[in-house]
């Protein structure tokens, strides 16, 4: 039995872990945390649960492809419930709702009702949505809009306000059409219990099939002789390997080898990506928010500047009406601050500034939410602020960052899994298609896999 090691046990690594293993490999998964699921987390603090993974996710819903290799990993089954959150998104325009439903028609009722005179942008819109949604193409010039120039066709200053508020202006207004029509689709929904069930969920699938996780455990070095792959070096431990796949960040690997790879595809990733990160801040409020949206958007009163960045509106997750996260009669909060910001936190560190920083941005987002919903006023208990330097630790994100910045001349394209004269050394992960995310894990866990099985002589059937 030919044994495979693997170093991470991100949703990537815990794909690859058990196609490998279901395809009659040993496979051993080196993991420098002390859990399992990579950036697909959460964490508890003073009786709260925050979720820092998982927002709604791709393939939840049964007639998505997806959905199906979600399944064979372990990680949906017909015991998990799925919730569908509507609306999807509510911005708070003077205390009047605008409302962005999963339903796109109930989307086109409502706009059309609260702005009558933007008819024509509000149905074109919509029927864009129904384009994503039954697989066709969107107009083209979506592709090259920013928000600031979308918002500016609308006559109606909350529906304006609203488009400005959504984040990922580099990526045009497109990614709001391209999420809205998958939700129109039935999919994008939340698992129960979010990111830590259902990362445990794989594992537990894996360790059945007789996978092994080694925690605590990391990989220093691949070890490379006459061209191929041997072992793994962590500590002072070595695990002999007859292949590896690498399913931590593509862009920190230079350090796992004695002489970096290189590659077309490697060099072009290194060119081309950008980070995106966020600082994201946790709050335990006693109190009950079930009166307030699921995920509304408001204008602040004044912006929040951290860096070089200024927030003029914040999106805010509130979990007040969710057990698994907030306790009787209490809500968990979480708040992204979206940006390049890693640079301004690693001067604050090496300055000594970490943590008073850290109170600054979280005092202004507190400040803020507590102008919104006067009821957490004075009830904060927990209040908990990760930056991208906390990615970094604790996942190995190359500058902390979550996905790859999608900029407009980019395509979603896959990298290769493999490099030409590494012979055994696989490559999966969020980095291998732009933009990454959870579906990009789980895929690119099984291409490498697949090109495993290809190199060995190893069946790959598909599943049932």
């Amino acid at each position: 039995m030919k044994k495979v090691i693997i170093i991470g046990a991100g949703i990537a690594g815990l794909s690859a872990g058990v196609y490998a293993q279901k395809r009659g490999f040993d496979v051993t998964i080196l993991e420098s945390h002390s859990i399992a699921g990579g950036n697909c987390t959460s964490w508890k603090r003073g009786g709260y649960l925050f979720e820092g993974g998982m927002h709604w996710l791709a393939g939840s819903n049964p007639h998505n492809p997806l959905n199906q290799l979600w399944r064979s990993i372990g990680a949906l089954n017909d015991g998990v419930t799925i919730h569908y959150n509507e609306p999807f998104l509510e911005y708070d325009y003077n205390g009047t709702p605008i409302r962005l439903f999963r339903n796109v028609d109930a989307t086109e009722r409502h706009l059309l009702a609260l702005s009558p005179t933007d008819a024509k942008e509000i149905e074109a819109l919509c029927n864009n949505i129904r384009k994503v949604q039954k697989g066709q193409e969107v107009d083209a010039a979506y592709y090259e809009m920013s928000r600031e120039q979308y918002a500016d066709r609308f006559s109606h200053e909350g529906i304006c306000e609203l488009i400005r508020s959504i984040p990922g202006d580099k990526q045009g207004i497109s990614m709001l059409i391209f999420t809205m029509g998958s939700l129109a689709n039935g999919d994008g929904g939340f698992p129960e219990g979010g990111s830590l069930p259902l990362a445990g969920r794989i594992v537990k699938t894996f360790t059945s099939l007789g996978g092994k996780i080694l925690y605590n455990t990391r990989a220093d070095r691949v070890i490379i002789e006459n061209g191929k792959v041997t072992g793994v070096v962590s500590g002072d431990k070595q695990f002999p390997a007859d292949a590896v796949i690498i399913a931590s960040d593509t862009m920190s690997i230079d350090q796992l080898f004695d002489t970096p790879p290189h590659a077309p595809w490697l060099d072009k990733m290194r060119a081309v990506t950008g980070p995106t990160m966020v600082t994201f801040i946790s709050l335990g409020i006693s109190a009950d928010l079930k009166k307030y949206p699921e995920r509304p958007i408001f204008k602040l009163k004044e912006p929040i500047c951290l860096a070089d960045q200024t927030y003029k509106y914040l999106l805010v997750s509130n979990h007040a009406a969710n057990p698994t996260y907030s306790p009787n009669g209490k809500t968990a909060m979480t708040i992204q601050l979206p940006g390049d910001t890693y640079d301004f936190w690693k001067k604050t560190r090496e300055e000594n500034r970490y943590a008073e920083e850290k109170q600054k941005i979280a005092d202004q987002v507190i400040a803020a939410i507590t102008a919104q919903m006067p009821e957490a006023d004075r009830q904060i208990e927990v209040c908990d602020v990760a930056t991208p330097l906390t990615y970094e630790r604790y996942c190995g994100n190359w500058k902390g960052s979550w996905m790859t910045e999608m900029k407009p001349d980019m395509e979603a394209e896959p990298y290769p899994a493999a490099i030409e004269g590494l012979d055994g050394v696989y490559f999966a992960g969020q980095r291998m298609m732009p933009p990454g995310g959870l579906p990009t894990a789980l895929m690119t866990g099984q291409t490498a896999v697949q090109m495993l099985c290809h190199d060995t002589d190893t069946v790959f059937v598909d599943e049932e």
